[in-house]
């Protein structure tokens, strides 16, 4: 697995990682004892970048990456969030950035993690009754306090992130980033250079559109999957973004790769600063991801996929208008 620097820190981490969301909630039923065996695969074949947050599963996600940590935790670069504050009713949730609420936050996530110190510590959402520079001041304090050792931000503008460097040092800024999800591209990746963070690409497959895997959301996702009521999941939305993923699949074939393959290497051959952090329960796809690491595509085949996908050719929102609410843009 090829290795790629974590901004300006002088870290480096698999240049493909693992995001852990799905083990716990949103995408169906999940097995711990399958996703214990992936993440235990994923070191096995170089992936030691492992993304969470302690509102995947209201904490169960950061408690399972804790139990496969034990005896482990040299071997992982481990990342987790706060900020998403989740409520009884899985509907309801709110944005905190308070100072006081950070520390809690982070002391909770330790103690679930089982660790001493968590590599990248991110603030999931951009609460904005919160100046950034008090966030990042308190985010700032746990580093000092040896309880942190990088900070990120999730979800935010290009403004913000050059408000928050000027504060402390941001390694990361987490934001979805794919071939149909191409916002990134229009300020925050240079943003991202200009202050030496790196950029890491969450549903860097679409939430596994991309994969063209689904065929029909009501038959191929869960009852209580979440991207039923995902905008480019449903209606004619979906109908008009699977003949996008169709010519993917076509791209990708010519060239003896899956169209998740073809996805992924787009992020990478264009960007020598992009981690994507693909998630997944299962070895099989894994080990797929992971392979793509090794697919180097020219620049006229990137320049194709451009055309393929421009920016604006995915239908819907990337998310339900609650969730659309806690981005910036």
């Amino acid at each position: 697995m090829q290795r790629r620097p974590l901004g300006n820190s002088g870290q480096t981490v698999s240049a493909i990682g693992l995001g852990c969301m799905g083990m716990s909630e949103f995408y169906g039923p999940s097995d711990e004892a399958q996703s214990l065996d992936v993440l235990a695969r994923a070191l096995e074949i170089g992936v030691d970048f492992l993304d969470t947050a302690d509102m995947y599963g209201s904490g169960h996600n950061e408690q399972l990456v804790g139990r496969f940590l034990k005896g482990r935790r040299d071997k992982v670069f481990l990342a987790t969030k706060f900020g998403i504050v989740r409520s009884d009713k899985p509907e309801e949730r709110r944005v905190d950035n308070s100072p006081e609420y950070i520390r809690q936050a982070c002391d909770a996530s330790l103690k679930r993690l089982g660790v001493d110190v968590i590599d990248l510590y991110y603030a999931h959402r951009r609460d904005p009754k919160v100046p950034v520079e008090d966030a990042v001041g308190a985010m700032a304090e746990l580093v000092k306090a040896g309880k942190v050792r990088f900070l990120g931000l999730s979800e935010v503008a290009p403004e913000t992130l050059r408000r928050a460097a000027k504060v402390h040092p941001i390694a990361a800024v987490q934001t979805e980033y794919s071939l149909w999800s191409r916002d990134p591209e229009r300020d925050m990746l240079q943003a991202c250079r200009d202050v030496g963070a790196a950029f890491v690409a969450y549903s860097p497959l679409g939430r596994a559109f991309l994969t063209g895997a689904i065929k029909d959301p009501t038959t191929d996702l869960a009852p209580d999957d979440f991207r039923r009521t995902n905008p480019r999941f449903r209606g004619e939305a979906f109908d008009t973004n699977k003949r996008l993923v169709e010519g993917l699949a076509h791209f990708a074939a010519k060239r003896s790769a899956t169209p998740a393959q073809i996805a992924l290497a787009w992020l990478l051959s264009k960007h020598p600063d992009v981690v994507p952090i693909p998630g997944t329960r299962r070895r099989k796809y894994l080990e797929e991801n992971a392979a793509a690491a090794g697919i180097s595509l020219s620049s006229q085949a990137v320049a194709e996929l451009d055309a393929l996908f421009p920016a604006d050719a995915a239908v819907g929102a990337r998310y339900a208008e609650a969730g659309m609410r806690t981005l910036e843009t």
